[in-house]
């Protein structure tokens, strides 16, 4: 064996399935798994526990060594136990290597929220930001077409792991797919959770700075479910200038508020049309509703996003208005809600 390399990804992928016994994770989304590595004598791992609780340790071992033993042709595994105390592992409704999870609401359908998701995800991957969306609107998904993926994909998938589709950089999970585009989804609340879950904490998402998650309109058991089983960094609201949008969006903010997660700011989309020609702003649907629902709400306007011809050719070509050299007051706009929310951030973390 010491002539030999083992196949370190088959060995973390072992791993992968010993779970701790108290937080039902596995131990390498914890990030108790410090090292796989090729020793002198066969595979060496390191892993951290935050304290040297012998029980908990023996348990570990135990369960890797037996799972590592399936894979043909090991030879000899050496397990090492290092104590960090710095260590948080009742943190326990984080997703490993993700740095801040933003969920992305509004109260009714139609006002342009999955293409705000998908658009402010592209801002934030060109400052640099790695970032990925889930697309929790398990009734009406509609990220995977934005990204130019129709119907079913064959997702990567490992034990009992799946890994995201990648689209310009961007890391994609939507339940569009899962299912055939005619396919209806008739599933109920305890259903829905269940699967919001495995999208949060089965798929392998790596370092991400940021993920957004597009929501379902209205305020239901999804919603529920995902604050009850994450720590969310907080919410943007998405609404649109007429009044029955911004009361609906009002809902919205009040069952995030209920649920005790912090509203960061209110995008407001479809901000009158920017004519191609001219680059005259004409207001279709009313106007400043969104800085009236921030004000009501005591929170900030994050930024007013115009309705452009690039916005509507997006979502045919797959490719995010934001990643085009279109409209130069769209890209503004998203660049500004950036900064906006990153501002927003930075204060709730004080």
């Amino acid at each position: 064996m010491a002539n030999s390399k083992a196949d370190l990804s088959a060995v973390q992928r072992q791993l992968m399935q010993v779970k701790h016994p108290e937080l039902k994770k596995d131990i390498v989304s914890l990030g108790m798994v410090a090292k796989v590595d090729n020793g002198e004598e066969g595979i060496d791992i390191l892993i951290k526990t935050p304290n040297n609780d012998r029980r908990l340790q023996i348990g570990l071992e135990a369960q890797a060594r037996q799972l590592i033993s399936k894979i043909e042709g090991i030879g000899k595994v050496k397990i090492k136990f290092e104590v960090d105390q710095s260590m948080k592992m009742e943190d326990g409704n984080k997703i490993f290597g993700v740095k801040k999870v933003i969920a992305v609401g509004s109260g009714k359908g139609g006002v342009g929220k999955s293409t705000v998701t998908a658009n402010l995800a592209a801002a934030l991957l060109k400052t640099g930001k790695k970032v990925g969306i889930l697309d929790a609107d398990i009734y009406g998904p509609s990220l995977g077409k934005m990204f130019g993926v129709n119907g079913r994909v064959a997702l990567k998938s490992e034990e009992d792991k799946i890994y995201p589709l990648e689209k310009h950089g961007l890391k994609l999970i939507s339940f569009a797919f899962l299912v055939a585009d005619d396919q209806p989804v008739v599933w109920r609340g305890p259903m829905l959770g269940k699967a919001v879950e495995q999208f949060l904490y089965d798929v392998v998402w790596g370092e991400l700075d940021y993920l957004l998650i597009d929501l379902p309109p209205g305020t239901g058991d999804v919603q529920l479910s995902l604050a009850q089983l994450i720590d969310l960094d907080g919410a943007i609201i998405v609404t649109t200038p007429q009044e029955v949008a911004v009361l609906d969006a009002g809902r919205a903010a009040a069952m995030f508020k209920q649920v005790k997660v912090p509203i960061l700011g209110i995008v407001e989309n479809m901000s009158g049309f920017a004519c191609p020609s001219c680059g005259h702003v004409t207001d279709l649907f009313s106007k400043g509703g969104g800085g009236k629902l921030a004000a009501q709400l005591s929170v900030p306007q994050l930024g007013q996003v115009p309705l452009t011809v690039e916005v509507m050719k997006s979502g045919e070509s797959g490719i995010p208005a934001v990643l085009g050299d279109g409209n130069k007051a769209l890209i503004e706009s998203y660049s500004n809600i950036v900064k906006n929310l990153e501002s927003q951030l930075a204060l709730w973390e004080d």
